[in-house]
């Protein structure tokens, strides 16, 4: 999957304008909260945020990051999903884990070797389990878990 068709997945499990109480990201819309707008040059209202204006966000914070163009394509919408859903950082560590690489949350070398040692489909597995056991750790898992889990099981089902 390319970043065009990740993207259009991705927006299916973020939805549009949202500003739940319980949200520690505050008020977001396509999924990008207001901070991460804000430090991109966007200045209007959230409600307002451009799509178009999401899309180049995405690709340059959260699928560029994760390094997303050389991931296996098996692997490849996930961790981009994860790092828009619980920043690059994150996602970077469950892959690194996924893989058995050092979780340090920087992908380099050692993270790009990993992943070219391990199966990919082995490797989406893992990752989404600890991306999952990571959400069951979270305070706000009783407002938000089952949407998390909803979106994980449906980008095992995209698969």
């Amino acid at each position: 999957m390319n970043f065009d068709e990740s993207f259009v997945a991705l927006i299916g499990n973020e939805g549009g304008y949202a500003n739940h109480p319980n949200d520690p990201g505050g008020e977001t819309m396509w999924g990008i909260t207001a901070r991460v707008a804000r430090q991109a040059g966007y200045m209007g209202a959230m409600k307002d945020l451009p799509l178009a204006t999401a899309k180049q966000i995405a690709k340059n914070q959260y699928w560029d990051t994760v390094r997303a163009d050389e991931l296996p394509n098996a692997l490849r919408f996930d961790v981009f999903d994860a790092s828009y859903n619980s920043g690059p950082k994150q996602a970077i560590k469950w892959l690194q884990r996924a893989v058995g690489a050092t979780d340090d949350g920087v992908f380099g070398p050692g993270t790009m070797n990993a992943v070219d040692k391990t199966d990919p489909d082995a490797a989406l597995r893992r990752f989404n389990g600890h991306r999952l056991k990571f959400f069951t750790s979270l305070p706000t898992w009783s407002s938000f878990g089952k949407g998390w889990a909803n979106r994980v099981a449906d980008n095992l089902l995209r698969s």
